[in-house]
């Protein structure tokens, strides 16, 4: 294992300790914390997601006005405790209520209902939106049901968007269950994703050899092969979307192309207009594209496709303007 860390327990602790030195108009810590916070005021519904740490930039790079209130960094891969949870929301309340914005991993889902618990015993109003984006498999690894992956950068920012304007919690808590419902992702991987205290991948492909559907813990996919051309992967993902979707010719969509960290840009490009090209020729119209790293697996090298279904206020909330670290 060849990583640029000091000693692996502490290289969460030493990460939100450089994001938050490096970008201190954007985001703050919370005291004896692994919580990162807006560091400017703001008076609206707060934001509040998170998870285990590797999956950087999500989710303290989308702090910020525009999108969330707090992140809650865990443990790498593992979710981050109901404590932390509650201080989060405590930090983040202005008397309006706070969204959850929670991926769907058992721990996640588990830990996030125990902060809501004990916030309610503050009088603070809590609502969760549960993101399951990821139609690879169903009931894998520390999941009952489908994965949240891509995905949730999105909603972060179509409720961050709408909590911007002034909306109320239950308003945004109903908008972003609906909107879960339009969001697809499948994910392609190349190598396995090293854990620091663990030192060594969490599975091994051959030189020549791809998965689809793996989660972005390195859980298990639906199917190995030999790698193809681009073009190839491209299809067979869009195929399964298209599945779900049952689109139509004419449809308006948005294109997300998210790196699993170890992907360089170039590739990711090329991966996105082959994607881009096959939906021209499905007759759907692209309204929103978007190309980079936003929810990693540490080092796994690979990629994943989402699709949102558009209408003219999810377009406008997906452009509107934030002020964060990764978007």
């Amino acid at each position: 294992m060849k990583k640029i860390i000091n000693a692996p327990k502490d290289v969460v602790e030493e990460m939100v300790a450089g994001l938050v030195g490096a970008y201190p108009d954007y985001v703050k810590q919370l005291p004896d914390t692994m919580v990162v916070a807006r560091s400017d005021d703001y008076d609206q519904v707060a934001l509040v997601s998170g998870g285990g740490s590797g999956h950087e930039p999500a989710h303290a790079g989308f702090v910020g006005d525009g999108m969330l209130s707090a992140a809650v960094c865990g443990q790498v891969f593992t979710s981050p405790t109901p404590d932390q949870i509650y201080e989060a929301i405590k930090a983040t309340d202005k008397g309006k209520g706070t969204l959850l914005i929670v991926k769907n991993y058992s721990g996640d889902v588990m830990n996030f209902d125990m902060a809501k618990d004990l916030a309610a015993m503050d009088d603070i109003e809590v609502a969760s939106v549960l993101v399951d984006d990821d139609i690879a498999v169903e009931d894998s690894t520390y999941t009952q049901g489908r994965r949240g992956v891509a995905g949730t950068v999105l909603v972060h920012k179509i409720l961050g968007s709408l909590a911007k304007e002034g909306k109320p919690l239950a308003e945004l808590a109903e908008y972003g269950t609906a909107l879960v419902q339009d969001i697809k992702t499948v994910g392609v991987a190349l190598s396995g994703a090293t854990v620091p205290e663990v030192g060594k991948p969490g599975f091994v492909l051959a030189e020549d050899e791809m998965e689809y559907g793996v989660g972005i813990h390195g859980e298990p996919g639906y199917r190995r092969e030999k790698i193809k051309p681009s073009k190839e992967i491209a299809a067979e993902i869009i195929g399964k979307l298209k599945a779900e979707f049952n689109w139509q010719k004419g449809d308006t969509y948005g294109l997300f192309v998210n790196g699993m960290g170890a992907t360089p840009l170039m590739e990711l490009f090329i991966y996105f207009n082959d994607a881009k090209n096959i939906l021209a020729e499905e007759g759907i119209e692209l309204a929103f594209t978007k190309v980079g790293n936003y929810m990693t697996s540490l080092d796994m090298a690979g990629a994943s496709i989402t699709m949102i279904k558009l209408d003219d206020e999810r377009t406008r909330l997906l452009q509107a303007p934030v002020h964060t670290i990764a978007w």
